[in-house]
């Protein structure tokens, strides 16, 4: 392969501040700014459709979300992604500073999380579904971002002339898969769901359009991005990011088309 075209790697420490022995890094910055964009989102959205929602409804309703993605998703990366080392080493679990995250896991996490919130505060599911799944891709772009500063989950080896040799990924100069997937997950799925909102659609629409959107963009990505070292290639050609999304773009795909012929037949 020629070489000679990459793009430089920006290396940025992940770290961008230290205070003594407290260490503060992009990735948890990227985190933090993605739920406080998520909340002024919603809070705006809850307030131009008159939704009966308040200012600090919403915020516990980030709180729930922050708590389903943290939790679910280190138990969703213990389960799809490192079962075998976490059963040797149960303690291991609990060290979420050396990483593991599984988005997938971070999902079923977050759905728990306000589905439980939706009953406590009787707020129709669907209505806060649709709520954090259209300011949801605005976390994801950052935290893609913050997975690029981090030099981490980088694509595989190509020739293509804006490919980068990452620090973590040997000499071999490699997709930029990170930035594709902020550039898909982040914003490409924000304007999808933006455009679907304003056609006023049914209950539920945004959140089983972003569960299909977001299957369909994770498909498309894990193509050019390396699989994680320890598992390889699960089925065939198949990554696990690939045997994780394609339900979601089938249930998607199912449910979106029920909610719309519900619509149908109640106007025949």
């Amino acid at each position: 392969m020629n070489w000679f075209h990459a793009i430089p790697y920006p290396t940025i420490s992940p770290v961008f501040f230290e205070l003594g022995p407290l260490q503060f890094r992009w990735y948890g910055l990227m985190y933090l700014i993605g739920l406080a964009s998520a909340y002024f989102l919603i809070a705006r959205r809850v307030e131009a459709k008159g939704l009966p929602i308040t200012r600090d409804q919403v915020y516990d309703m980030i709180v729930w979300a922050a708590l389903g993605v943290f939790i679910g998703g280190r138990v969703g990366y213990t389960l799809f992604y490192n079962f075998p080392y976490y059963v040797e080493h149960p303690i291991k679990i609990l060290a979420v500073w050396e990483g593991g995250m599984s988005f997938h896991g971070g999902l079923l996490g977050v759905i728990v999380a306000l589905f439980w919130f939706s009953r406590r505060q009787q707020v129709s599911p669907y209505t806060v579904a649709d709520l954090a799944a259209a300011a949801t891709p605005i976390g994801l772009g950052f935290g893609r971002l913050g997975n690029f500063i981090n030099g981490e989950l980088y694509g595989r080896a190509t020739d293509v002339e804006w490919c980068m040799v990452f620090p973590h990924g040997g000499p071999a100069c490699r997709h930029p898969s990170q930035l594709y997937e902020a550039g898909l997950e982040g914003l490409l799925l924000f304007i999808v769901l933006w455009v679907i909102a304003k056609t006023l659609p049914p209950p539920g629409t945004l959140f089983w359009s972003f569960i299909a959107g977001y299957g369909l963009c994770r498909m498309a990505v894990e193509l050019v991005r390396e699989p994680d070292a320890h598992l390889g290639f699960i089925l065939g050609p198949l990554s696990m990011g690939q045997l994780l999304s394609l339900p979601m773009i089938v249930v998607g795909v199912v449910m979106l088309t029920h909610g719309y012929q519900r619509r149908i037949a109640r106007h025949v």
